[in-house]
């Protein structure tokens, strides 16, 4: 059916893969990565913007655009949603004339803490089959591994 998203096939998958620990890992980590997309809405959606902004206070748009890691045009779409739900408020900048001074109104600040609680609860829930020293070993597992990739493989 066209629109439809397929299923992830994990078993299916390494049963075709290497059978490499490396290839073994790859998978795990595409897996991961297909969860974590679907558990969450999106670098730009509103309840990461609120959760951003209830944590840093005012900030300008700009500012808020780098932290996203996203494009100054996928982030005005879904601020001036947030501004027409009473959520945030945008003023022109005193520093910066080029850029919007962005914050949360009492309802927004309201709403950022609900979202924040809600993923604070993912989070737990995410990890709930580790023990506490499982996750201290895997943090520290992913650290080496991201900092060794991030050295290696920057600009490719």
């Amino acid at each position: 059916m066209p629109g439809r998203k397929k299923k992830f096939d994990r078993a299916s998958c390494l049963a075709c893969a290497g059978k490499t620990e490396e290839d073994r890992l790859i998978l795990e980590l595409r897996a991961i990565h297909r969860t974590m997309n679907a558990l969450y809405e999106g670098k730009g959606s509103w309840k990461r913007v609120l959760i951003v902004l209830g944590r840093t206070g005012p900030i300008t748009q700009k500012a808020l655009t780098n932290r996203l890691g996203i494009q100054p045009g996928s982030v005005s779409a879904v601020l001036g949603k947030m501004e027409a739900m009473g959520l945030i408020t945008r003023t022109p900048s005193a520093a910066d004339q080029r850029t919007m001074d962005l914050r949360l109104t009492p309802e927004g600040e309201s709403q950022a803490a609900l979202a924040a609680d809600q993923r604070a609860a993912r989070h737990r829930e995410m990890f709930a089959c580790l023990s506490s020293e499982d996750k201290t070993a895997l943090l520290r597992l992913l650290e080496t591994l991201n900092a060794d990739w991030e050295e290696r493989f920057a600009g490719k």
